[in-house]
């Protein structure tokens, strides 16, 4: 299927947030695949008119010619999940004309917890899985869990909050983090969520000061348990979200800190890993879980399902507390809906309201997908792959005249057998130069802007430029800040493998599988190409753009 075909059939100046939600809910799902596939989230996934994509440039349809190396933030359907997610529609209209909808579609739901357990290694174990439409909205029930188990009056401590999602710092506070939430309902973006944030403090911790340097990992524990212990000195419980992996593919704090904190204080301390960029390891995270851990994960990052797709994993201990709970925040339930929640928490799930979120479920779908195709490939070529794309990803950075590689900050100390080949890095964090200075984070988004769409300079043409490379549609990681934003710091772009480098590369024929892996790396030089030629422009005009359906 074509983009040019699709974009007729996909209502893209429509905010499907905001849309009439007259007729029947059976009846919704017989819209636009493309259009469902945009439907139940907030406003991040609204489809521009003049583009035909969302805020990260990715489309609800497959996007086979843009050379996408963004896993780290976001990525376009796979002709493979739009497969998927097609068959899986057809499926449950089926079974709702013979069982009714609001059945069919909670048992789709519940057997996608079985699915999504398995996929991670955790069949065997008796963790719950509450989906979300996004990582940020899964934020907000892990905080009202931690409530709900650790009582109202509670602080927040979120470590390495400059290497998080940006609603983060509103989430962490119990405020609305955008002006609509994923079912539709207009709020106000800043101002409190009834239920979630009365009586609650927060402190942000980041990973880098001011400057942009990297604090030692001494350094950053200590703050940690620093801000544990004066929180808890001051009468209140604690939400410590950790983050395993942040934008640039750290980990903190050290397991060493988390081992101090739950011997120093068992009881009012709830620990929430920030897994949404899901590059650890299946034993890892079964680890987290033992320890008694809640842990967001999402199927958008790494595993490349289209965004978003957001779930907690509750550990078994904690999961046969919740059902006792009788009193739900009254603002989640513009955030969550029934089907969200395991049938093993009736008296929970009877809190929220019956309403299907058909966009969060077909985005789900597409990421089982990719996950159930990532771990369907022999687990040596999934490292094979892996190390071979950052080696010479790491080459083809070092040969730019214009890229640095930032150095990696985790030691081997960091990473073990238990991440599998989720130990090797799968981000690789680059700053720009330009007349020997690093580019700022207003510069850099502006690059980033540009590798999205077919472009030219405002200026005439030079006649060594690739006439070809200002057409390519270039996905590469969102900037991250180096220093304080308020500042206008230096900014990091990123290329990142996901699990569809992985996927796509495999064949049992090992030629075809080093041709597969020599494609994905010319497609990593052209991006590399048009940065250079974008930086060769970037001489303070403005560049002409025009995004294109490719």
């Amino acid at each position: 299927m074509s983009m040019t075909s699709a974009m007729p059939r996909l209502r893209a100046a429509e905010n499907p947030t905001a849309r009439d939600r007259s007729g029947s809910a059976l009846a919704d799902l017989f819209e636009p695949l493309d259009y469902l596939l945009a439907c139940g989230g907030d406003p991040r996934l609204q489809i521009d008119r003049t583009s035909g994509a969302n805020d990260y440039g990715c489309r609800p349809f497959p996007c086979p010619n843009t050379l996408s190396f963004a896993s780290c933030t976001a990525t376009s359907i796979s002709e493979r999940a739009y497969v998927h997610v097609s068959h899986a529609r057809e499926s449950l209209m089926r079974s709702a004309i013979a069982a009714g909808l609001e059945a069919a579609f909670d048992a789709r739901i519940e057997s996608m917890r079985d699915e999504l357990k398995a996929c991670l290694g955790l069949s065997r174990t008796d963790a719950e899985v509450v989906f979300s439409s996004s990582g940020t909205d899964a934020q907000l029930q892990a905080l009202w869990l931690a409530r709900a188990l650790l009582g109202p009056a509670l602080t927040t401590v979120i470590v390495a909050a400059d290497q998080t999602g940006s609603g983060t710092g509103y989430t962490a506070r119990g405020r609305h983090f955008n002006a609509a939430t994923a079912n539709g309902i207009r709020v106000r973006k800043g101002e409190p969520i009834e239920g979630l944030a009365d009586h609650l403090a927060s402190m942000a911790l980041g990973a880098l000061d001011a400057a942009g340097s990297f604090c030692p990992r001494a350094e950053s524990d200590a703050r940690v348990l620093d801000a544990v212990e004066q929180a808890i000195a001051n009468g209140s419980k604690v939400l410590l979200q950790v983050m395993d992996s942040s934008k640039l593919g750290w980990r903190a704090p050290s397991d060493q800190c988390l081992d101090e904190i739950a011997t120093r204080w068992p009881d009012s301390v709830q620990i929430v890993v920030d897994a949404c960029q899901m590059r650890l390891g299946r034993p890892r995270l079964r680890r987290y879980l033992e320890r008694g851990y809640i842990v967001i994960v999402t199927g958008s990052k790494f595993f490349t399902g289209p965004a978003f797709s957001g779930a907690l994993l509750v550990p078994a201990d904690l999961s046969k507390a919740l059902d006792a709970v009788t009193e739900v925040a009254t603002g989640l339930s513009d955030y969550s809906s029934r089907s969200d929640w395991p049938m093993n928490w009736p008296r929970l799930r009877s809190r929220f309201p019956v309403r299907a979120n058909f966009g969060q479920w077909l985005r789900w779908e597409a990421a089982l997908a990719e996950m159930w195709a990532y771990y369907g490939v022999p687990g040596e070529f999934r490292l094979r792959a892996l190390a071979t794309f950052g080696k010479q990803v790491e080459r083809i950075i070092a040969s730019s005249p214009s890229l640095r590689l930032l150095p990696c900050r985790q030691g081997p100390e960091d990473r073990g057998i238990e991440d599998e080949e989720l130990a090797l890095p799968t981000i690789f964090p680059f700053v720009i130069r330009r007349h020997n200075r690093v580019l700022s984070l207003g510069d850099c988004r502006k690059i980033h802007r540009a590798l999205a769409c077919t472009v030219r300079p405002a200026g005439p043409a030079n006649g060594r430029d690739r006439l070809d490379l200002p057409t390519k549609i270039c996905l590469v990681g969102q900037p991250v800040a180096l220093g304080d934003p308020e500042r206008e710091p230096l900014a990091a772009l990123r290329i990142c493998a996901g699990a569809r480098l992985v996927t796509e590369a495999w064949s049992s024929d090992p030629d075809t599988t080093r041709g597969n892996l020599k494609r994905e790396l010319g497609r990593v030089g052209t991006v590399v190409s048009k940065i250079e030629w974008l930086v060769a422009h970037l001489d303070g005009q403005d560049f002409v753009e025009a995004c294109h359906e490719a």
